[in-house]
């Protein structure tokens, strides 16, 4: 039988209640071909990108399967950054409201003594970064004997900010016996070495091959002359009444900029890049989250890992150097099955760049014309 809710699936009383009261229904191609093998015990391999529901592709098996009445580490999720951890492990807690299992995030940037605090009281599924996990694991507070479930979530991106032999040693402290999954956007030669060497025989779920192929979102650039973009921008703004969106820079420096000109017009705006200090990143992420923020203007910091619901506008301020990080950047709209919009500004500079992601993509970005003395056109 064709999974096509949760309904369908073989999970116990507690998990469906939690899921149903999240308001879950049909069920995302991720989830509906990576749970059961998952269930079941399988290793899987899964290529989606965020925003897809993989977090509950792996985060829901994982719940029904581990007991909550053993009291040690028994399921292990690894990711990228702090801001994916914090996430993750909010999502599992959610699956798991019903049952007696505790999870905790870990990650640098916050004192190591809360973690190890909280570890101590019987964690039995730690969402960490594996600097943070290492870190642990040296000073023998953390033991990964018992791990039942490991998952490697954005493993391109951890194989990307060289995490490899880190990857290595924390699995190598985990039992043979575990099963193992791991979520990609994109699957390479890199991705795969990896799945070859940890792996026992993996299914391969391949829901979304073409990454860059982004269906309900709708695409526009405009070519612009550098002095005009701010300008350009502001219009943009009040002309489709946008109150929920990221506009990215690629400097620091222009990020604060532009966040000072946009509140000086009246805009609950924020900026974040890594020049914040985390507990500032975190501020401005849950007020944004929250909806005390109408726009974040944020480096490539925020382009991945970022999961924000109801985000309706992507601008690029600046055309990323690398193409993919503009799939990476717009990925942060039409999440969960909702429509999105982004709207690139491409100076006439930035040109050679915007060719190389209209070469990538199979979707249209259609171009918007500026015209010096007429208003701009509804994006919507």
């Amino acid at each position: 039988m064709e999974m096509q809710s949760f309904k369908d699936l073989p999970l116990g009383r507690e998990v469906l209640k939690s899921i149903d009261e999240l308001g879950f229904g049909s069920l995302f191609p991720i989830q509906a071909q990576a749970i059961i093998p998952l269930l079941e015990g399988k290793d899987v391999i899964g290529q989606a990108r965020t925003g897809t529901g993989k977090t509950a592709a792996f985060g829901v098996p994982m719940v029904e399967r581990l007991n909550p009445e053993i009291r040690v580490v028994q399921g292990l999720v690894l990711v990228p950054t702090r801001e994916l951890a914090v996430q993750v492990a909010d999502n599992i807690k959610l699956f798991a409201k019903y049952t007696k299992l505790k999870v905790l995030a870990v990650y640098g940037g916050e004192p190591i003594q809360r973690q190890i605090h909280a570890l101590a009281s019987g964690i039995q599924i730690v969402v960490g970064t594996p600097g943070r996990i290492i870190d642990l694991l040296k000073r023998r507070i953390l033991n990964l004997s018992t791990v039942k479930i490991l998952v490697l979530d954005e493993a391109d991106r951890m194989l990307d900010m060289g995490f490899i032999e880190d990857i290595g040693y924390i699995i190598s402290r985990t039992p043979s016996t575990r099963q193992t999954s791991l979520f990609s956007a994109t699957i390479d030669r890199t991705v795969m070495n990896v799945c070859n060497k940890y792996m026992k025989n993996p299914e391969k779920i391949l829901v979304s091959k073409d990454e860059i192929a982004l269906t309900q979102m709708k695409q526009y650039y405009m070519v612009v002359n550098h002095n005009n973009k701010y300008g350009v921008l502001c219009d943009i703004l009040k002309e489709n009444h946008i109150n929920r969106a990221i506009i990215f820079c690629k400097t620091r420096r222009g990020t604060s900029a532009i966040s000072e000109k946009l509140s000086r017009k009246g805009y609950n705006v924020q900026a974040l890049h890594a020049g914040f200090a985390q507990p500032q990143r975190d501020r401005a992420i849950s007020a944004f989250r929250d909806g005390k923020l109408e726009l974040l203007v944020a480096t490539d910091v925020a382009a991945r890992g970022l999961d924000i619901q109801g985000i309706t506008h992507i601008i690029n301020y600046d055309v990323p150097l690398e193409a993919p990080v503009y799939f990476h950047r717009i990925g942060r709209t039409a999440r969960m099955g909702q429509e999105g919009t982004a709207i690139t500004l491409v100076g006439y500079g930035e040109l050679s760049y915007f060719n190389d992601i209209k070469a990538l993509t199979k979707t249209t970005i259609e171009e918007m014309r500026f015209e010096q003395d007429s208003p701009i056109q509804s994006f919507c």
